[in-house]
């Protein structure tokens, strides 16, 4: 059931020396390009995301309005209304998608992602009995990433026998995530309707109605710990090698466990504090970003942050005006990911 998570052989990469001081970096061209032609995409797709809506605006008018040189109406529909959402969109995917390529570099498992083994159930868990009990959003991060830490913990206490194995990773996963699911629904159950019509809006998992505030949040969530997590990369690649090899080379196995942990429930607790659970984007990007990139680096790792925001965005496009009704991004998202979730895992059986 162990899927290698480097499966598709990479081309040579083309390496280039970059000095800054006593640093040396090493480039590879052909990845900075992809992220320079993903970032161009995705700017694509936002400009024309909000040409989208009961009020079209041409792509001329989002442009100027996005820089401050709009109409007013234009400037209300565009800045007020459709911009937070697509930032929001793209800020969230990629904090997703990068979440999902951490877990499944840390265990060293395809299948592998916080959506699945119930790292957003307990982040979702704890976000709902915070909106429930408290009925603020104040510190609905802190909340969601409680109890991020708190599932992978408990996960990873009843996976360790003697190491981790990535099979029973997954199936010690998916009981906590439907523990943590059962109890979100209780706890939905329990309380009057009256204040749980949000927590019920927020677990299908969409973007509507986003913030400059969620923005603020998303964009600062991720400022921090994507380069914590590209920084990350270089230490991940050397766990995989296995412990003992590792220790070998000088690296301190459990606190690299640990961090990287820590970064990849923040990365999900941040997305899934504002935008609620959208399944299988940390499951999918990160495959396409190795399909398409070669194996997990530090610039594969921001490649894989670009392509989340990019589908995301997407998704929300035809969530939005693809269907008569208007619908969670997390429902095409879900549609999307749960084919390609089953295709992977019979063909990772097919190969045993």
């Amino acid at each position: 059931m162990a899927a290698s998570i480097d499966a598709a052989a990479p081309r040579p990469p083309r390496l280039r020396t970059l000095r800054l001081g006593a640093v040396s970096l090493r480039i590879d061209l052909r990845v900075l390009l992809l992220i320079a032609v993903a970032a161009a995409g995705t700017f694509a797709l936002a400009c024309w995301a909000m040409t989208l809506g009961s009020f079209p605006i041409a792509v001329v008018d989002v442009v100027r309005s996005v820089l401050g040189q709009g109409s007013d109406e234009y400037d209300f529909v565009v800045r007020t209304l459709r911009l937070p959402r697509v930032l929001s969109a793209v800020l969230a995917g990629a904090l997703l998608a990068l979440s999902g390529a951490v877990f499944q570099g840390l265990v060293r498992n395809a299948l592998v992602s916080p959506d699945i083994i119930g790292i957003n159930a307990g982040a979702s868990l704890f976000a709902v009995f915070w909106i429930l009990t408290l009925r603020s959003s104040a510190l609905l991060p802190v909340a969601a990433f409680v109890g991020a830490v708190l599932a992978a913990v408990l996960v990873y206490v009843l996976t360790w026998k003697g190491g981790v194995s990535g099979n029973r990773l997954i199936l010690v996963g998916i009981g906590v995530n439907a523990m943590c699911a059962a109890a979100t629904t209780f706890l939905i159950v329990r309380f009057p309707i009256d204040d749980v019509s949000r927590a019920v809006l927020w677990t299908t998992g969409s973007v509507y109605a986003s913030s400059w505030g969620d923005v603020a949040l998303l964009g600062a969530g991720l400022a921090v710990l994507l380069p914590a997590g590209a920084v990350l990369m270089w230490a991940m690649r050397v766990l995989q090698l296995g412990d003992q090899t590792a220790r070998s080379l000088g690296q301190a196995v459990e606190r690299t466990r640990l961090t990287l942990m820590l970064v990849g429930c923040g990365l999900s607790a941040v997305a899934i504090s504002i935008v609620g659970p959208i399944g299988f984007v940390a499951f999918m990007l990160p495959h396409v970003a190795r399909m398409v990139a070669g194996p997990m680096s530090g610039g594969v790792f921001v490649f894989t942050a670009m392509l989340g925001g990019a589908y995301l965005l997407a998704a929300d496009v035809v969530a939005q005006h693809a269907l008569p009704v208007s619908l969670p991004v997390g429902v095409v998202t879900s549609a999307l990911g749960a084919p390609y979730f089953l295709f992977l895992l019979w063909r990772t059986n097919a190969r045993l």
